[in-house]
């Protein structure tokens, strides 16, 4: 059963969904595709929120809104993206942003130059807690970082998460594959946030993927 580990399907939360309607659809979409169970992953910038728990307040009314236009939407898992950034490890609470009742956190690292303080921030909150760390769309980073970077990220005790799109290019095709014939441990997702130019594209991965890669996915539920 494939499992959505990435998107943002919750109405008026962040820049995903822009309403309920658009949720609805967004998920008749990826049910559509083969998709059995969904993790919401609203975007968390500490330095946007008053804290974690006003997040969680507007995370838990968005998805109130979903299951009140149909009861099905309850089985939708809560979690979070959660940006890296400075003392993010040390934020109050911030074990609550895990994924459903399980020690995974997704975590997204900077579109910025490199610098071994994410690492930092990443490994002290997954040892805080007991967590392990899933790396959002590993992929997105070839044009930020540089090779040996990369290698450093690599070197995370962590789960990287694949973002469907990148079977769509041949560069990132090529690094996923590398990264999965190297043994990594990898999950996917389809970081949603419309219905136009980032739908779900769970059709793609199916498409362009060998049914060993997708199988051979982590399973995190």
């Amino acid at each position: 059963m494939l499992t959505e580990h990435h998107c943002h399907i919750l109405p008026k939360i962040d820049d995903g969904s822009k309403s309920v309607e658009m949720s609805l659809k967004m998920i008749s979409m990826i049910k559509s595709q083969g998709v059995g169970n969904i993790i919401a992953t609203p975007h968390f910038y500490a330095h946007r929120e008053k804290s974690v728990a006003s997040f969680l307040e507007k995370r838990n009314h968005a998805l109130e809104k979903l299951i009140e236009a149909d009861p099905e939407n309850k089985n939708i898992i809560l979690g979070a993206e959660i940006a890296v950034e400075h003392g993010i490890s040390k934020l109050p609470d911030i074990d609550k942003l895990r994924i459903g009742d399980t020690k995974y956190i997704l975590m997204e690292l900077p579109y910025s130059n490199f610098a071994s303080w994410y690492l930092e921030e990443i490994t002290d909150t997954a040892y805080e807690y007991g967590f392990t760390p899933i790396i959002a769309h590993i992929h997105r980073y070839l044009d930020y970082y540089k090779k040996s970077e990369l290698e450093e990220v690599l070197k995370l005790d962590a789960i990287f998460q694949i973002n469907n799109e990148a079977f769509g290019s041949f560069r990132e095709k090529r690094f996923v594959k590398s990264l999965i014939n190297d043994g990594y441990p990898y999950l996917f997702g389809s970081d949603a946030h419309n219905l136009s130019d980032r739908k779900p594209n769970w059709d793609l991965l199916q498409k362009k993927a060998k049914d060993s890669i997708i199988e051979g996915a982590e399973i995190i539920l």
